[in-house]
């Protein structure tokens, strides 16, 4: 349940949709396993997991919703190996050259054919609606999936106005600024990895890990022109993260002694351990993200 990577989306209209409202645009749209034939499925499922009984957990004007998607594993060269000794018997028994609408056809059948057998993969992807801060945030390093699921979530509601959020002075400008500074203004602090890179489309890239970030080393390359693209961040002593250029937050970590602090709450109820985890981890992230909007000097506004 513990974000693991933040894509950041801010809403263009107000979201006002109340949790029933959305838990029965959502039940519209809930997973359902493959059946032999299908390649994939990808809808909502419960946002706690196993243990919860709704699509939608909402505490505090906070959403969190969650959706599953499983495949089916289907090597390509698996299929091609069928297809080619399909077609060399066909050839050979036939006396002519197979057609490319025949293979087309012959391909279908053997991907029909096979599909029944083939193995299975689940996955899942979560996201956090904060209608307070007009923000929607996805658990995920991959914009592709990001928008997969909001496109899941359209669909589902409708409606779905909201952009990428972008930065009115561009995160390269201001982490080069801040790593020239040698310190990151409070409440957060540098860490010890970062990416540089030249601002030629045919530059270089640097990557520093494990590595004091002030030495004359890492100086150098941003005086030769080199801009800061991802820097290892410490906000407070609760959450560490990597910063983007594209404002994508990779490798979000929350403190154990920060997530400690809701072990006593549970009692025999773990829902009740989920719900307190949920609340802590949200409101950190607001806390973290309304910190961080303002020292990077904004959010850009956008027009949809």
């Amino acid at each position: 349940m513990w974000f693991k990577n933040l894509t950041l989306y801010r809403f263009n209209k107000p979201f006002s949709i109340e949790t029933e409202q959305l838990e029965k645009a959502l039940d519209a749209f809930v997973f359902h396993p493959c059946s032999s034939q299908d390649i994939s499925k990808f809808g909502f499922s419960n946002a706690l997991g196993k243990l919860g009984q709704s699509l939608v957990h909402s505490a505090e004007n906070r959403h969190l919703i969650c959706a599953t998607k499983e495949e089916k594993i289907l090597p390509s060269q698996v299929i091609k190996e069928a297809l080619d000794e399909k077609v060399a018997h066909l050839e050979t028994e036939e006396q002519r050259k197979i057609t490319k609408k025949e293979k087309d056809a012959l391909k279908d059948e053997i991907t029909t054919t096979l599909l029944p057998r083939a193995f299975s993969r689940r996955s899942q992807i979560r996201a956090l609606i904060l209608p307070e801060q007009q923000l929607l945030l996805v658990d995920s390093s991959s914009a592709t999936k990001a928008e997969e699921l909001l496109a899941l979530l359209r669909k589902a509601i409708g409606s779905l106005p909201v952009v990428p959020v972008s930065f009115a002075t561009p995160i390269e400008v201001q982490l080069t600024d801040w790593l020239k500074q040698g310190e990151l203004p409070v409440p957060f602090y540098m860490q010890d990895e970062a990416e540089l890179k030249s601002a030629a489309d045919e530059g270089g890239i640097v990557r520093f890990k494990q590595q004091d970030l002030t030495e004359e080393e890492v100086l150098a390359h941003l005086e030769s022109g080199k801009q800061v693209h991802k820097l290892a961040i410490q906000f407070e002593q609760s959450i560490s993260f990597v910063l983007q250029s594209d404002a994508g937050i990779k490798r979000l970590k929350f403190a154990e002694e920060f997530r400690a602090q809701t072990d006593d709450v549970a009692g025999e109820d773990p829902l009740a351990k989920l719900d307190a985890d949920f609340v802590l981890m949200s409101s950190e992230i607001i806390a973290l993200l309304n910190t961080l909007f303002i020292k990077l000097g904004g959010v850009e506004e956008q027009a949809i």
